[in-house]
């Protein structure tokens, strides 16, 4: 059997009928996994504290996970306590940027439940996640920490602000925040999101420009896209916006793995995360600049 404090703290939980045995469950590079079998079920449990630089808030992780079980997005939630969640495990596989391609037309759906039903079932204090307040305070807090690329903050600073005015005024919902392909489950019947660390109230424009930039959709796959959320063809100014959402999804993923790299204790590789997507964002730029001109 493996050993170790994450483990005995797991072993040691009340919520057990008997004795278990937890795995590792690699993946995750927010927090820490494992999964449980116990009294023939499987679950999953997850460790980890508040992370106020990330905007993750364990009390709002809670909310979020209750509502996305409630609104049948996510599955249940069995057991909570400060820095630590059970919820049930699902038989399934995990997307990759490939699978969410293919399945478009049900991720959207997925995704456009998610804000529509999450949103109703959300009790309680829970946090906002505006893009333009996070963009901000990652570049405040990598400027006064030294980061290694300091030098590009005060550009990086500058692309928000334009993103944030190009955007305007926009309508809110409890969003994801976290489009990654591995957030997606398909257990053969049905599409699950997991892992509601980000969530919190946003616009609909970040998740799917983070759902466009996370997953390479080419420009036919974000036109269905926009047409699929809003059920009518995208005009310019849609497709502008989304852009626009795109950049803002990347930039902050970039800014997110460089706070990533001064402070997680998680074994990955932060620094070519980190230059992945930052090639992504400056990609998106040129498309960006391109379609302000036409």
């Amino acid at each position: 059997m493996l050993s170790g404090p994450a483990i005995d703290r797991i072993r040691a939980l009340g919520f057990w009928s008997s004795s278990v045995d937890p795995q590792p469950l690699g993946g995750g590079i927010t927090n820490t996994n494992f999964t449980v079998v116990d009294g023939g079920r499987k679950y999953v449990v997850r460790l980890g504290d508040d992370i106020p630089l990330h905007n993750v808030m364990r009390f709002n992780e809670l909310a979020a996970n209750r509502a996305a079980a409630a609104a049948g997005i996510s599955p249940a939630l069995r057991h909570f306590e400060p820095g630590l969640i059970v919820i049930d495990h699902i038989d399934g596989r995990t997307y990759t940027e490939g699978d969410v391609r293919a399945q478009l037309p049900r991720v959207v759906d997925l995704v456009r439940r998610a804000h529509t039903d999450v949103t109703a079932q959300l009790r309680g204090p829970a946090l906002a996640f505006w893009t333009f307040h996070v963009l901000r305070s990652y570049i405040h807090a990598l400027r006064d920490e030294g980061h290694r690329l300091a030098g590009e903050l005060p550009r990086y600073g500058a692309i928000a602000e334009r993103i944030e005015a190009l955007v305007g005024p926009t309508e809110m919902v409890f969003g994801h925040n976290d489009l990654l392909p591995g957030n997606f489950i398909d257990d053969g019947e049905k599409l699950w999101l997991i892992d509601w660390d980000y969530g919190g109230f946003n616009a609909p424009l970040f998740d799917l420009g983070g759902l466009a930039s996370n997953n390479g959709l080419n420009a036919a796959q974000r036109e269905e896209m926009l047409a699929l959320y809003y059920g009518r063809t995208p005009d310019d100014a849609l497709r502008l916006k989304l852009q626009a959402m795109q950049v803002a999804s990347l930039l902050r993923e970039s800014l997110w793995s460089m706070v990533s790299e001064l402070h997680s204790t998680i074994d990955f590789d932060y620094h070519a995360y980190t230059s992945e997507n930052l090639a992504r964002l400056e990609a998106a730029l040129t498309e960006l600049d391109a379609m302000e001109r036409s």
